[in-house]
């Protein structure tokens, strides 16, 4: 039997306890998809208590206090900081067999040095020893970047937003981490959401570009696209919960465009035409200058209307979707690449059983003499654990090429998720491991702690392409 969470915590054998300790272990990170507050990196964001850096917005963790029978007063109610950490504290024993459970417990031990476990009797000890750490020195939000080894971090950023922050970051002198935006353009292209023409108006605003037609709406888009470089964007983030594809001429796409900036609504056919158009105009543009695009699918949203209406978006009322992607996500990509305009892609699809799907898919455009161009995102959301990552990795590997695997991201809005990498990395050396005590692959522990590097961190430098 093993110790708890000790040194060859999810390592099978020692061929993989050798990977991750001489190859991954110390590897840097690129976090290229995050939700991380450019302000509050800028800021060097403190926190007056670990309620405040672990449970403000944590929707994962809000799942699994509902699911324990929390009132809703101790998750995002009006309880104190303490109330709401002991009713956590009282639920983490009960996440046992949950990735939030090693989670939980590797954010203690490697950023504050606790191994006791956390439960209802051992939360006052560690409320009072997190927080004086949090109030000392060398707590705050670059430092936990900088302490988890972190190279690039790429934000999630509306093509209106100023990019303030970025432009201050890239003058820090003492603040070595590169924190670059993503392109995010849902808003402009969800054309029957509420709130459509007034993200038009304002996106007029920013551009300076008066938007009276589709064409001065794809200009102003595009004059966007191009800030975003100049300030060092190198990828854009689409979230398409439902995958379609319309074909649609520029003439067809902007009498849907004009239809909603009249404040109307347009049919299912307008809207994926109008979006077909819309995306394969960012792609040729992303491709252009050398961008990756990403696809997040399948995801159902905000399916509990009462508790929508009364705390909004992103707050653990989202789930899996099972809508069809393989011919519209075809169709896609088979449309820009005719035209040689297909821009390095990173599909990830929130429904496992879609797994062989995209892993299938990416292998009918890859090319341009860029390796793995078209990418089998890591395993996401709700995929982000344990038996998640291992299917998605023996989905990639038994059809493509797992060695080109760009690897891991946080996709979190918390400054403690870092330590998510380490899990994935052992995981990764934890499957070529079992590969190599089984006989299917040499045991030449070199090579294959190069391609353990290169899921880690230099297969997604050298793809992105960023100057460290």
């Amino acid at each position: 039997m093993r110790n708890f969470m000790d040194e060859k915590f999810l390592l099978k054998n020692e061929t993989a306890v050798k990977l991750y300790h001489d190859y991954a272990k110390e590897m840097p990170i690129i976090d290229y998809h995050c939700h991380l507050s450019p302000k509050e990196i800028y800021e060097n964001k403190t926190f007056k208590n670990i309620t405040e850096i672990w449970l403000y917005g944590d929707h994962y963790k809000w799942r699994l206090m509902r699911s324990n029978g929390v009132d809703e007063e101790f998750i995002t109610g009006s309880a104190s900081d303490y109330d709401k950490f002991m009713a956590w504290a009282k639920t983490v024993p009960m996440t046992i067999g949950n990735p939030v459970f090693n989670w939980t417990h590797l954010e203690l031990q490697r950023f504050f040095g606790v191994y006791d476990l956390l439960n209802e009797n051992s939360a006052p000890e560690i409320w009072e020893k997190v927080n004086a750490l949090l109030n000392s020195d060398g707590f705050g939000a670059r430092d936990f970047i900088k302490k988890s080894n972190v190279k690039v971090v790429c934000t999630t950023d509306d093509p209106t937003d100023s990019l303030e922050y970025h432009l201050k970051l890239k003058e820090e002198s003492d603040f070595d981490v590169k924190v670059l935006p993503s392109f995010r353009p849902d808003k402009g292209l969800e054309i029957n959401r509420d709130g459509f023409v007034q993200w038009v108006r304002k996106l007029e605003d920013v551009s300076e570009i008066k938007i009276e037609s589709y064409d001065d709406f794809l200009t102003a888009l595009e004059s966007r696209v191009r800030f975003f470089h100049f300030v060092g964007g190198r990828v854009s983030d689409h979230a398409i919960d439902k995958m379609m594809y319309g074909e649609s001429t520029k003439e067809e796409a902007a009498k849907f465009f004009n239809e909603a900036l009249q404040g109307g609504k347009v049919s299912a056919e307008g809207e994926k035409k109008y979006k077909t158009f819309t995306l394969k105009f960012l792609g040729q543009l992303y491709s252009e200058l050398g961008w990756g695009m990403q696809f997040h699918i399948n995801a159902l949203r905000n399916n509990n209307s009462r508790m929508f209406d009364v705390l909004g978006p992103d707050t653990g009322f989202d789930s899996m979707n099972d809508e069809e992607i393989a011919k519209p996500l075809a169709s896609l990509l088979n449309q820009l690449e005719k035209e040689n305009k297909l821009p390095k892609t990173i599909i990830y699809s929130l429904n496992p059983n879609d797994n062989h799907v995209i892993a299938t898919m990416i292998g009918n455009f890859q090319g341009g003499g860029i390796p793995g161009k078209i990418q089998f995102g890591t395993a996401w959301w709700f995929n982000d654990n344990k038996d998640g990552m291992i299917e998605q990795m023996k989905a990639l590997s038994n059809v493509g090429l797992f060695s080109r695997f760009i690897g891991m991201l946080t996709d979190s809005r918390s400054f403690l998720s870092y330590t998510r990498h380490e899990y994935f990395r052992r995981l990764v050396c934890s499957v070529i491991g079992e590969w190599v005590e089984n006989g299917e692959v040499p045991n030449d522990v070199e090579f294959l702690g190069k391609i353990v590097q290169g899921i880690s961190f230099d297969n997604a430098k050298e793809y992105f392409g960023f100057e460290l």
